[in-house]
């Protein structure tokens, strides 16, 4: 598991709490830690050792939880199965582990959620490989150091048969009802499947190929269609785990569906290039399977430091989880619902409309007679663009709500390409705005933001501004290419509640070493709390306010490099316990 080392750590203390209702938290700050210089430093993971509570200094650490590969109740962590549950083999029959550093196809295991159910606490895991994967366990906490460990004879598989399968399962939330939130990512181009499969049904995309193995092989039954959307694991009274999908919220790159304190509204991230904002509000509380989509329209009003906008937003109307999912399990083409027409000039012929998102520059029209409900959810960002939606946001990530302020933060990995005026990393290039509303024109920055969102009292964000951006510099002897005192590339963010604290991930190859930063909102003052091993990407943030009197963070190390302390294991474990009394 982890080899972490004792760093010298800096009493920089960054970070004051604020009270939030009853909130234990009063004030609260982590003591900083140093960038690696050591060739040790750098090939482990380093975290903070301290942290001040309302005062009172506890020592705190790191705890590896599990690995992938790990085996446990005749269940390996991280194996991916097929429709029948039964575990998939590589050509040489060994299993097909989601680690990120095997020949599979994936980046590993991601998100993994601490439930609170049933006067017990479960981690649901789910894994970013294309053949999606979710696993679950107990944990034990100790009562006096609050410390989690994972019972023994827990580990079960999280079957995902009777919803197609998952899909490239990334970032994820817990909700306010305690059910884990997941993310289907990089869902395949239904066009572009159907321009190019041969008669087999394989396609040039490897990942939506790569779904063949949970078929038993066979190409053609899969679709396109299957993937792209947001998973829900709900944990029942007798502790077993039920696998849904919920259709209703739409189709498209999902990185993070934030649940708001309404427990109705829902904003969702697009991980791509020009891609979209969108918003969801469920019919009734704690059931996301019927509800209303939106996607944001912005104005720009600024372009200084990462720009400024007011938003608007474009209802792509009502569906429900049943009425799409029946129309999904008929395994649809792309051609069902869209006519196209060929560019000339730039411009579209009459009567089809020009847009600009992930696939490009495309001339469109609904065919006759096409249930626009069903469109709306199967082709979301497509046909958010045909209503004026704003489809130029380049990696959309992490998204949390901060309840001190009602502020929604999003995390954008980097400002480039579709939010540039007509350029690509600052130089002439036409191909992410042409045939689009060029609604935003910012200079680029490689390093990214994080862009906060002023809410109404309905959970309507209304204005975005950009907050925190990282600041590209020469690249110097150690890589780095933004300023190693500052962001690169954020990805997951986690509000640390009771408090104006923003952690903040990175997935960069800008920075020697990933790091987790913790982000005072209010003195605008960066600290960093975790670095993980190079080649490494730090995933699942996620900050637990008060687990039976304690609090902690989670973070998985994922797909570190082969030659370090896990072999290549992704792992998942907490920063903390941090007492609340």
């Amino acid at each position: 598991m982890f080899n972490n080392s004792v760093l010298s750590l800096m009493l920089v203390l960054a970070g004051s709490f604020m009270a939030y209702g009853d909130s234990d938290i009063k004030s609260m700050r982590f003591a900083e830690i140093s960038m690696p210089k050591s060739e040790s430093q750098k090939v482990t993971l380093q975290t903070t050792k301290k942290v001040i509570l309302n005062g009172q200094e506890q020592q705190i650490d790191f705890t590896p939880l599990m690995v992938t590969g790990h085996k446990d109740n005749n269940e390996t962590f991280g194996l991916l199965k097929d429709s029948k549950d039964k575990p998939i083999l590589f050509e040489d029959g060994s299993d097909y582990i989601c680690n990120g550093t095997n020949s599979g196809e994936g980046a590993g295991l991601d998100f993994s959620s601490i439930l609170q159910k049933n006067g017990k606490l479960y981690m649901v895991s789910q894994f970013e490989c294309a053949i999606g994967a979710m696993y679950m366990f107990e944990l034990n906490q100790d009562t006096t150091t609050g410390q989690l460990t994972p019972k023994k004879d827990t580990l079960q598989y999280v079957s995902q048969k009777s919803e197609f399968g998952g899909f490239t399962h990334c970032a994820g939330v817990v909700t306010p009802w305690n059910s884990h939130l997941g993310s289907e990512e990089y869902e395949a181009d239904a066009r572009d499947v159907e321009v190019n499969r041969d008669i087999k049904g394989w396609s040039k995309n490897s990942y939506y190929n790569e779904t063949a193995k949970f078929f038993g092989g066979d190409m053609n039954q899969s679709n396109p269609y299957y993937y792209g959307w947001v998973p829900e694991v709900k944990i029942s009274a007798d502790g077993t785990p039920n696998y849904s999908k919920h259709y209703a919220m739409g189709r498209f790159s999902h990185e993070v569906s934030y649940v708001m304190p309404d427990k109705k509204t829902v904003y969702m991230s697009d991980d791509g290039t020009n891609v979209g904002l969108f918003r969801f509000v469920a019919d009734r509380a704690e059931d996301l399977s019927s509800g209303r989509l939106y996607v944001a329209k912005v104005k720009q009003i600024s372009a200084k430091d990462g720009g400024a906008f007011t938003l608007s937003w474009m209802d792509l109307g009502h569906a429900t989880d049943a009425e799409i999912r029946t129309q999904v399990a008929k395994k649809p083409k792309f051609s069902d619902f869209f006519e196209t027409a060929n560019i000339k000039d730039n411009t579209c012929p009459l009567g089809f409309s020009s847009i600009n998102t992930l696939s490009g520059h495309e001339c469109l029209k609904l065919k006759k007679g096409v249930d626009e409900k069903v469109v709306s959810r199967v082709e979301s960002r497509r046909y958010a663009a045909l209503k004026g939606g704003s489809t130029e946001f380049r990696k959309e990530e992490g998204v949390s709500y901060n309840p001190l302020t009602n502020r929604l933060y999003v995390s954008m990995s980097t400002i480039e390409k579709g939010m540039e005026d007509f350029k690509k990393a600052n130089t002439p290039n036409s191909f992410y705005d042409r045939g689009g509303n060029n609604d935003i024109k910012l200079p680029y920055n490689r390093c990214g933001a994080i862009y906060e969102l002023e809410l109404d009292n309905d959970y309507k964000a209304v204005k975005m501004k950009a907050v925190l951006t990282g600041r590209m510099i020469e690249k110097d002897v150690h890589g780095n290419s933004c300023a190693v005192n500052s962001i690169a590339n954020p990805d997951n963010i986690s509000i640390l509640k009771g408090s104006n604290i923003l952690s903040i991930a990175e997935d960069t190859t800008s920075h020697e070493n990933n790091m987790i930063w913790a982000y005072d909102l209010e003195s605008k003052h960066l600290t960093r709390v975790i670095t993980v091993p190079l080649k490494a990407e730090s995933t699942s943030l996620f900050w637990y306010e008060n687990i039976n009197g304690w609090a902690y963070m989670t973070a998985v190390t994922q797909h570190p490099s082969k030659d370090l302390a896990d072999k290549g294991q992704s792992s998942i474990g907490v920063l903390g316990p941090v007492k609340l009394k």
